[in-house]
């Protein structure tokens, strides 16, 4: 008989075994005692047991007890039951170590002859040598698939990158252009159109499976659309300039502090959008969401001094979680120069509550207080005036308000939107404040016309400085910002987004005409 048949053979002879673990007891002694040697070379062992060839020969057992049919069966069928020289079985007796070894030896020899082929069933030899020979092709081709995998196992364990940290890259081409006049000017249309890339190669890091260390390297050749139109609202949400020149954007970690709580702490390119949840999924992210800077979150609040800090992120079970962070620019964090470092140059501080009633709905309060000395109150994404409302020197402080909401309606359509209001002080003249408004609101389709697909339509008001004391200057009116993309999913690393950006009454002026940017973004992803 050939050995693959072996472990078939053991399987059919198995309920023996059990059958003897159950009729002997075995397994209702929890804990064995451990004898020593000297205890083993003192034990007595009991009297010696004789086979028995059918069940009737043990007189204490009786058809109505509970292991009789596996008695039988271990008798009968396997012969491998022993009974005690007077003829009983003493089925309630507690076991001895030399019983279960004699027992068991008896079974093993019944198992080894059968395997032997001296007590099979011929019927049963011809079955299982059929059986062999309808799956050798498939158990051949298993092995052959199984020793494949192994060797390309061993090549990838050899060549991998790193056993802690994976690859993802990004890559994205743009071609884009506006029309009509820069502003304050009446000189038709005098941009060209453009060709721009940004790269993106993240280094995630993961030492104990749930913590995160990112290093981002990134250059990129764009040139802002705010250089020809002459308003920042015209500016893309992945504009990266440099030259190509390669730089490391970001360098932060993310840890546990127990199973609800989680930290961050960088030096370089920790931002507000990866501390906080911006409550915009569909549409936050640079590369395959919003073509426009302004649409892809609120600039009241998750556009403050960024780059190094700290946050710390508490659940409270799965409906509500609560944010705080402090962050300060990176450039000056690093610098031990007066009026700079850490805590004395420029910062915003802040927190966010957010509500998730269900897996469809969003809701987040934001507050932060920022400071600084170069202001940019929100970002570049709003009129000249609201992101230095009292000149571009002016050392400004401000308190930022954010109310964030997202709602999935159905599979393919999605709501959400938001407003965001700053309060802005000049330090030097307390007397002097301005008030910075803006909305949004987007609606979302994915999945529309093919998996991966996305539709979106933003609408809303940039940010303009709707009031303003003790002579600080008011936009005159609000810049409309109208915005629609369609991302089409070409396989599962490309995509290509084309969008148009209409903005009405630019720099918050209705004396201003229209500018809309007409842009294609593609992106590589791996």
């Amino acid at each position: 008989m050939k050995f693959q048949t072996v472990p078939n053979l053991l399987w059919r002879v198995s309920p023996a075994l059990l059958g003897f673990a159950v009729a002997f007891g075995f397994g209702a002694q929890t804990k064995a005692e451990v004898l020593s040697v000297n205890d083993l070379a003192s034990y007595e062992a009991p009297a010696s047991l004789d086979q028995v060839t059918s069940v009737s020969q043990l007189s204490d057992v009786q058809p109505t007890d509970w292991a009789f049919q596996a008695l039988q069966s271990l008798v009968e069928r396997y012969g491998c039951i022993a009974g005690y020289p007077d003829g009983t079985f003493r089925g309630n007796q507690a076991l001895t170590r030399y019983e279960f070894a004699a027992g068991l030896n008896a079974c093993l020899d019944q198992i080894l002859a059968q395997v032997g082929g001296d007590g099979l069933d011929p019927a049963d030899l011809d079955t299982i040598r059929r059986l062999q020979d309808d799956f050798a092709a498939q158990l051949a081709s298993l092995r052959g698939r199984v020793d494949s995998l192994e060797s390309r196992l061993d090549t990838v364990e050899a060549q991998q990158f790193s056993t802690t940290t994976k690859l993802k890259g990004e890559v994205l081409f743009t071609i884009a252009d506006t029309f009509g006049p820069a502003i304050g000017q009446n000189d038709g249309d005098p941009t060209q159109t453009t060709f721009s890339d940004r790269v993106r190669l993240n280094f995630e890091s993961s030492f104990t499976g749930r913590d995160k260390l990112r290093t981002r390297l990134q250059a990129g050749n764009f040139e802002s659309l705010s250089s020809g139109t002459g308003t920042d609202e015209a500016r893309l949400g992945h504009d990266a300039g440099g030259g190509n020149n390669v730089e490391i954007d970001d360098l932060w970690y993310q840890g546990t502090l127990g199973d609800n709580t989680t930290f961050m702490v960088g030096t370089s390119g920790l931002d507000w959008d990866n501390v906080f949840d911006v409550v915009n999924p569909y549409l936050a992210d640079g590369g395959g969401g919003a073509l426009s800077r302004f649409g892809r979150r609120n600039p009241a609040v998750y556009r403050q001094e960024e780059g190094a800090g700290v946050s710390l992120t508490h659940e409270f079970g799965d409906m509500l979680s609560v944010s705080a962070a402090y962050l300060a620019d990176d450039g000056r964090a690093s610098n031990s120069a007066s009026s700079n470092g850490l805590f004395n140059g420029d910062y915003a501080a802040g927190a966010q509550i957010d509500f998730m009633p269900n897996d469809d709905l969003h809701l987040a309060l934001t507050y932060l207080h920022s400071y600084s000395d170069d202001p940019n109150v929100v970002g570049s994404t709003g009129s000249d005036l609201s992101q230095d409302p009292f000149g571009s020197t002016t050392k400004t402080s401000g308190d930022h308000f954010g109310v964030q909401a997202f709602a999935q309606i159905s599979d393919g359509f999605a709501f959400g939107g938001w407003a965001g209001l700053v309060a802005a002080n000049n330090v030097d003249n307390s007397d002097q404040d301005s008030t910075i408004f803006n909305w949004a609101a987007n609606l979302v389709f994915p999945d529309l016309g093919g998996d991966g697909n996305l539709a979106g339509i933003i609408f809303g008001q940039t940010p303009h400085v709707t009031d303003g004391n003790s002579g600080a200057a008011e936009d005159p009116n609000a810049t409309w910002h109208l915005e629609a993309l369609y991302r089409i999913q070409l396989t599962k690393g490309i995509d290509i987004t084309p969008g148009v950006i209409w903005l009405i009454n630019p720099e918050a002026n209705n004396d201003n005409d229209d500018v809309i940017v007409v842009a294609v973004r593609t992106r590589f992803k791996f």
